[in-house]
């Protein structure tokens, strides 16, 4: 079966073709982060824009790398939701209109959901390339980390109506952000040092030139379900450790020196930051992957599996990868690769395929969701 996946939640237009749910024909992204740079974070109107101007030739270039025609596509997947709203429309109408143009069924995905099938996509994949990797197995633990999310899942198989060829997926979440997403986090700290957008990808880089045990920053301590995150106290630490000090003047320097470079080299950066300002930085990215990870651990221990899947932007992070490498106690992770971690149509697609199978169908009155909860919360 060849699903078509569209994804359009927040500022990439993705289309991919994905074949019975575990071989990536094709990936097409369209990225809009040097749009959204200059104002340091995605802005919602433009999003849409772009993807009008983008969906097309997206979906266009998508079916020329799988060597297919939309009349060769068996279906069509589409994020529903959660992401921004006109964002979210443009790619769920154009694929609403593929779909019942050419009388082929539909199917909308969860886009939590779908970071979650590119750890199982690709796990897959390689193991068909005859790679000597582990098999992904569920149960398993997930945390979705990225710019708009950190969730952590429960992830079990079923089956629809018995049927062992209708595999259906069953999410408990177990955890979750009751403030900033850990991406968030990254951004407006690099927005608050003045070092650019995305933030993610630029304190990686600067923190390997710093002391991650140079600032202590505090633990964060949760009431209630300890599975969740929260990482306004620590965007609030770093507010108090740069305001009214020579950081601060220092950042305010290195913003009016980024207006009259276009996109500065990773040296010239570091060279305008000073070792206290490294520190800090390297600092900062210690503090959220350290809680990251430990509040994974925890969820895999508390729901008694061995297998914990990190998927997202923020999956790209090397300290996070590292952290988990060296976790050791008895757990396999798995992390896709950069590529299909970050928003993409790939994992849609597959995560459609499922669906499909399962025989679940969207009509004419698929809608956008902003907010779109998946599975149940843990009681």
């Amino acid at each position: 079966m060849l699903v078509l996946g569209i994804e359009s939640s927040c500022d990439e237009t993705a289309a991919a073709v994905v074949a019975d749910g575990e071989r990536i024909c094709s990936s097409a992204v369209a990225s809009q982060i040097l749009m959204h740079e200059k104002y340091g974070g995605v802005v919602p109107e433009l999003a849409s824009r772009e993807h009008l101007r983008a969906i097309e030739p997206v979906v266009d270039e998508a079916c020329r790398q799988a060597r297919v025609t939309l009349r060769d596509v068996d279906a069509f997947a589409v994020t529903e939701g959660p992401g921004l709203i006109g964002s979210l429309l443009v790619g769920l109408v154009y694929a609403k209109t593929l779909a019942f143009s050419l009388n082929k069924p539909l199917v909308g995905v969860n886009h939590l959901e779908g970071h979650i099938h590119a750890v199982l996509l690709e796990n897959k994949m390689d193991r068909a390339a005859g790679k000597q990797v582990m098999e992904a197995q569920i149960p398993a633990v997930t945390l979705v980390v990225s710019g708009g999310h950190t969730t952590l899942f429960r992830v079990e198989s079923g089956s629809a109506d018995g049927q062992q060829n209708s595999p259906q997926f069953i999410y408990t979440q177990v955890g979750h952000s009751r403030d900033d997403a850990a991406g968030e986090a990254f951004d407006k700290v690099a927005r608050l040092l003045a070092l650019g957008y995305p933030g993610g990808p630029v304190i990686d880089k600067l923190s390997r030139f710093g002391d991650p045990h140079a600032v202590d920053l505090g633990h964060i301590k949760m009431r209630g379900n300890p599975l969740d995150f929260s990482f306004s106290g620590l965007k609030t630490a770093m507010l108090y450790r740069v305001r009214g000090t020579e950081l601060a003047r220092e950042a305010e320097d290195r913003r009016s020196w980024r207006k009259t470079v276009e996109r500065p080299t990773l040296d010239e950066l570091r060279g305008h930051c000073s070792q206290p300002t490294l520190d800090l930085i390297a600092s900062f990215q210690h503090a959220v992957v350290q809680d990251l990870v430990e509040r994974t651990l925890a969820a895999a221990e508390d729901t008694r599996v061995d297998n914990i899947f990190v998927s997202g932007g923020v999956a790209c992070n090397s300290l996070l990868r590292r952290r988990f490498a060296e976790c050791g106690r008895g757990f396999h992770v798995f992390f896709p690769s950069p590529a299909l971690s970050t928003d993409n149509a790939a994992m849609i697609a597959a995560a459609g395929y499922y669906k499909l199978l399962a025989g679940e169908r969207a009509g004419t009155s698929l809608s956008p969701h902003a907010s779109f909860p998946l599975g149940a919360k843990r009681n």
